[in-house]
């Protein structure tokens, strides 16, 4: 169902459009200061982590960090795109089709109602990035709320726009 290539595009994808709306957000001070943007984009990030440290095998006794500024949890989301892109190629084709226990199986099973069915890597990747994509245009909605100008970044935009590497200066 899934191949490397395509997960590594979709990510390509996510990290420009990432840093696309980071752009938009921090040349607001109302979305800067924004509490519910705010609880929006650390969500977003946080879960592109939790499966990262899924995909490696890694605890999640720790948690995540909180951050005290916009720019503070930026700067940690960038550093996920060298991570994310090393795991990837370490997983290779092989690794997307294995199979992945979750280690949030339990909540999941209690949000269905029954036990989930086997995933794979490659399925949850695909999970990232939809997943993305879904709660950046909530933040675009929301900093439009707030008066500031949503960048588009559609999957299409950035294939027409030649594939644009990120640009988070």
């Amino acid at each position: 169902m899934t191949n490397l290539a395509l997960i590594q595009d979709l990510f390509a994808h996510m990290q420009w459009a990432d840093a696309t709306v980071w752009k938009a957000v921090l040349a607001s001070s109302a979305a800067t200061e924004d509490e519910k943007l705010q609880k929006l984009l650390h969500h977003l990030h946080v879960v592109q982590r939790a499966f990262l440290k899924a995909w490696r095998e890694e605890s999640f006794e720790n948690g995540f960090p909180e951050f005290s500024t916009a720019e503070a949890l930026r700067e940690w989301a960038i550093t996920y795109y060298g991570e994310v892109a090393t795991e990837l190629n370490n997983l290779g084709e092989e690794g997307l089709r294995q199979t992945m226990p979750l280690p949030w199986e339990a909540l999941v099973e209690r949000q269905l109602g029954r036990k989930p069915e086997p995933i794979t890597i490659g399925e949850t990747a695909l999970q990232v990035a939809m997943h993305s994509t879904y709660h950046r245009g909530q933040v675009n909605a929301r900093l439009r709320e707030l008066g500031g100008e949503p960048p588009t970044v559609d999957f299409i935009i950035w294939v027409w726009l030649g594939r644009p590497a990120a640009e988070w200066n």
